[in-house]
């Protein structure tokens, strides 16, 4: 099982201490629980027909040109 760790700001982590005390929950348990919820679902219901059919039929997507890419150092 893999471990994550993340930073959230104090009033958020209050919120989850509270509620994970008030699911009778270890805190780890409590948010695992929902990110399990909410990521392990796969994509939401319709997901895909309505992103697909966002565009009129017929529409084209426009790509606007952008900028030459900056020239970076190699990686040593």
């Amino acid at each position: 099982m893999a471990q994550l760790h993340f930073y959230v700001p104090d009033d958020v982590a209050e919120q989850i201490k509270a509620r994970a005390q008030q699911a009778n929950m270890p805190i780890s348990r409590y948010v695992a629980e929902l990110v399990k919820r909410d990521v392990g679902q796969g994509w939401p219901e319709h997901y895909f027909e309505r992103i697909a059919g966002a565009a009129e039929e017929g529409a084209s997507i426009r790509h606007e040109p952008s900028d030459p890419p900056e020239e970076r150092l190699p990686l040593e």
